[in-house]
Order: C-alpha cells, then sequence, then structure tokens
C-alpha cells in the first residue's frame, strides 16, 4: 500500500480524509488520527510561516511511513502537512492509519506524528499579533525525547 502523503498550501477536510482512510480496504476495523492546528498562544500568535524543500518533505515523510507500515500492520495511511502563512486556528497536519485493529492505528499514528513534530524537514516562524516575525522555532526537547520511543536499541 502506498501511503497517500500531501505538502499543500490549501486546507484539508478532517471528515473526508478519515472516511477515505475507513474506506482503504474491506476489513479496516479502526482508523486513528491526529489533527495539528497552529495556537495562538493566548492571543501573541497570529500565525505560522511553514516553509519546507519541495520534493525533499515528500521523500522523507514517505522514508518514515513505510517504517511504520513495517512495524504495524497497516492497511491505510495519509500524511498531510500545509506550507505557507497559516493563521491562528488553522489546521497545520493530519496524520492518520487504518489498520484492523485499533492498537496498530493508534501506534502508526503516534509514531508518525512524534516524527513529524521533531524531524519533519519543515520550518516553522511566527508571526506575532503586532505583525512582528519572530525567530525561527526549533523542536522542543520534549519532542525530541518521544521520538526516541521509536527508535531500535542499539547494544
Amino acid at each position: 500500500m502506498t501511503p497517500r502523503i500531501l505538502v499543500q498550501a490549501a486546507d484539508f477536510d478532517v471528515g473526508a480524509e478519515t472516511e477515505r482512510l475507513a474506506r482503504a480496504a474491506d476489513d479496516v476495523g479502526a482508523v486513528a488520527t491526529f489533527t495539528g492546528y497552529c495556537r495562538s498562544e493566548g492571543g501573541k500568535l497570529a500565525a505560522l510561516e511553514i516553509e519546507h524543500y519541495p520534493g525533499m518533505a515528500e521523500a522523507e515523510i514517505a522514508r518514515v511511513a513505510d517504517e511504520a507500515q513495517a512495524r504495524w500492520p497497516i492497511d491505510a495511511l495519509t500524511i498531510i502537512h500545509r506550507f505557507g502563512a497559516i493563521k491562528a486556528g488553522g489546521r497545520i497536519v493530519f496524520v492518520g492509519a487504518a489498520s484492523r485493529h485499533r492498537g496498530a492505528a493508534f501506534a502508526a499514528c503516534e509514531m508518525l506524528m512524534d516524527y513529524m513534530k521533531s524531524q519533519a524537514p519543515f520550518w516553522k516562524r511566527a508571526t506575532l499579533a503586532d505583525g512582528a516575525k519572530a525567530d525561527w522555532i526549533e523542536a522542543a526537547a520534549s519532542d525530541d525525547e518521544a521520538l526516541k520511543r521509536w527508535k531500535p536499541n542499539k547494544k
């Protein structure tokens, strides 16, 4: 199965994407999804500016999606990440996994989202409510820690 990977400026329809996953195979018993939104940070943030390298971002996401498919019995995967200026409250990312059983769907979705938060090749900069541009945002240490649990132990 080839994962559905989209890197786009346009918004996406969470319901339609979830339904597409549910209908991906005859025996789908579970669909797990995550949708990430642009926070306003208590009214301080107006938007996030998100950049990427076209082609490279999709290829790297596909590589990690292949890892998820190798680990769990997944019937379908969808990963959508937006770029451009995304206003506070707007959707940024959708990760969905369909499987016969919920455990595989949850685990794949969670692993992929941990990767998207810490390692995916996207660069983010905040536009503040007063119009000023903040520095580029680094991955949080907690995001890097979350990703470690999915790495194989090397002895």
